[in-house]
């Protein structure tokens, strides 16, 4: 149980160091790669359930 809730702070962390980095970039730059404001919090979601190796 204990690996489970460090797991899910590792994994909460990295979404929100995606969600800051994502949101400082210009609505021009993430149009260069492909995404928008809205798909924001999604990509960042899934960017922080992966695992960092």
């Amino acid at each position: 149980m204990l690996v489970a809730i460090l797991n899910f702070l590792r994994a909460w962390r990295r979404y929100n160091t995606s969600l800051r980095e994502l949101y400082q970039l210009g609505d021009r730059e993430l149009a260069d790669i492909g995404i928008t404001r809205s798909d924001i919090p999604r990509i960042a979601w899934d960017t922080g359930q992966r695992e960092k190796f």
